[in-house]
């Protein structure tokens, strides 16, 4: 007998997960860094125009494959592809993809709740800003407590998604998310008030095109795929367990504008204290650690509304982390036929083991002591950029060929109108998921693979152009996709005839 598969019980449960799941570590702790490093405005307003442009048409599209077959990835792009084994494969490549951002992100969250202590203990009360920026980088060099807090992190994550969707994911997602918009409100409502609000907004929002480079709009459009948790796989196995009658488009419009307020957000908070106190905005990954407690001492109740963030951004990670976890899970139950209890144990036990080289990055004594040697950076940073710089990009670039080209038209738009208000909709995303939404990606990929140099021929706004230019020559390659899908579709027809 075929089991039923568990649904969400509300339209807003599925938001909320689905929000949690892309704001997390990617909105609250990516993304300030990310503009940071990558020249401000110029990066912000690549990663607005490739979230709604690129990465939007891609969750809609993983969404409704899931709700399409009610399965997970490996055997929904399995049961598409018409049984191909190449397509299960994709479906396992999402799986390892989700994997290994597993075995960083749960030491990133393990920060979370070092930080939680660290507010009940006052280590922010009596300190200059350089101090309490400095207490993040003993934290980042001891190995043996990343270790440890990002085992307990993973243990918050065995209760929650061996409690199953409803009980566990959704019952928790619908409590903390809705918490986490309205202390950001109240933290972006306070630095308005700091000295330097007004050069944080200009840094965000003014784009400077002498700082735009070819790895800025990579980043970009690996930032908007992080922050929406597209390529990873989730979004399949979320939208499996959505109801038909729900309206695709728009959960998914409303998903993603909640993800950009509160990324938005979350840099409006952060460069005011950089700006104010006279550090970098160029930190790295412990940006939102050595910025944010240095706003909390300033303000009344400290070790009240410090605890309670670190607290909240814990369990907003937590929102991230069990939505990598529930997608690796449920693949491992349908494919191999595991009960949940088994698939969660096998997992948590393998994401600690990869971690430990991650965690002992910033150690001396940390594994593979010449990595950096050979790589230009730690495994930490390694990890981090192959995930999302190459695997994202390269798994959205397949999806869009897959439900663009791949899949049969009517099936698609059939799918898509289901529970639809909005009829026009469909037009417009079928378009840029089969033209716009490839040509971009597949620039940047040969960008990134040396067959294009951005950086060399064009500068500032002269690659925009370039860029212009070069969409309709990604617009050939993928009509010769289309007709090579085509003859592939003709050949099994007369096959079967």
């Amino acid at each position: 007998m075929k089991q039923t598969r568990e649904q969400w019980g509300s339209k807003i449960g599925f938001i909320m997960a689905a929000a949690g799941s892309a704001i997390g570590l990617g909105s609250l702790w990516r993304f300030p860094y990310m503009v940071g490093q990558n020249g401000g405005g110029i990066f912000v307003l690549f990663y607005i125009a490739f979230t709604f442009v690129i990465a939007l048409p891609i969750f809609m599209a993983e969404i409704l494959v899931g709700r399409h077959t009610q399965k997970s990835a490996v055997d929904a792009y399995y049961e598409l592809g018409n049984h191909s084994s190449n397509w299960r494969i994709f479906g396992w490549f999402n799986v390892i993809t989700s994997f290994l951002i597993l075995s960083y992100y749960c030491i990133v969250s393990g920060w979370c709740l070092n930080y939680i202590f660290l507010s009940l203990s006052h280590f922010n009360i009596g300190r200059s800003a350089g101090q309490i920026s400095r207490v993040f980088e003993t934290l980042h060099s001891s190995g043996d407590i990343n270790l440890f807090w990002s085992f307990l992190f993973i243990l918050l994550n065995l209760g929650i998604v061996q409690s199953g969707l409803r009980k566990g994911i959704e019952h928790w997602s619908r409590i903390l998310t809705p918490a986490l918009f309205l202390l950001f409100l109240g933290l972006f409502s306070f630095s308005l008030t700091l000295d330097g609000f007004s050069d944080a907004f200009r840094f965000v929002f003014r784009p400077d095109f002498s700082k735009l480079t070819a790895s800025s709009i990579l980043s970009a459009l690996g930032m908007s795929f992080y922050t929406l948790s597209v390529g990873l796989g989730i979004l399949v196995t979320y939208g499996s367990y959505m109801k038909s009658s729900e309206d695709l488009s728009r959960t998914a419009l409303t998903v993603s504008s909640m993800t950009l307020l509160i990324s938005l957000m979350s840099a409006l908070i952060i460069f005011p204290i950089t700006f104010t106190f006279g550090m970098q905005t160029s930190h790295g990954p412990g940006l939102a650690f050595q910025t944010l407690p240095t706003l909390f001492a300033q303000l009344p109740g400290t070790l009240l509304l410090s605890t309670i963030f670190f607290l909240l951004l814990a369990f907003m990670t937590l929102t991230s982390s069990i939505s990598l976890f529930e997608m690796i899970v449920s693949n491992l139950m349908e494919t191999l036929l595991w009960s949940r209890k088994k698939a969660i144990l096998f997992i948590a036990a393998g994401v600690w083991i990869l971690g430990i080289p991650s965690a002992l990055s910033g150690s001396r004594k940390g594994l593979f002591a010449n990595w950096s040697a050979m790589f230009g950076t730690d495994f930490f940073g390694t990890i981090d950029y192959i995930t999302g710089n190459w695997m994202l990009p390269l798994s959205a670039l397949i999806v869009t060929l897959f439900v663009g080209w791949r899949l049969q038209r009517y099936v698609v738009e059939e799918e898509f109108q289901k529970g639809s208000k909005n009829a026009w909709v469909y037009s417009i995303w079928s378009f840029l998921l089969r033209w716009i939404t490839p040509s971009a990606i597949l620039i940047i990929l040969l960008q990134e693979g040396g067959l294009l140099d951005l950086n060399t021929l064009f500068t500032g706004k002269s690659s925009l152009l370039y860029i212009l230019i070069a969409i309709p020559i990604s617009l050939a390659v993928g009509i010769r996709v289309k007709r090579l899908f085509g003859k592939k579709k003709a050949l099994i027809v007369q096959e079967e005839l």
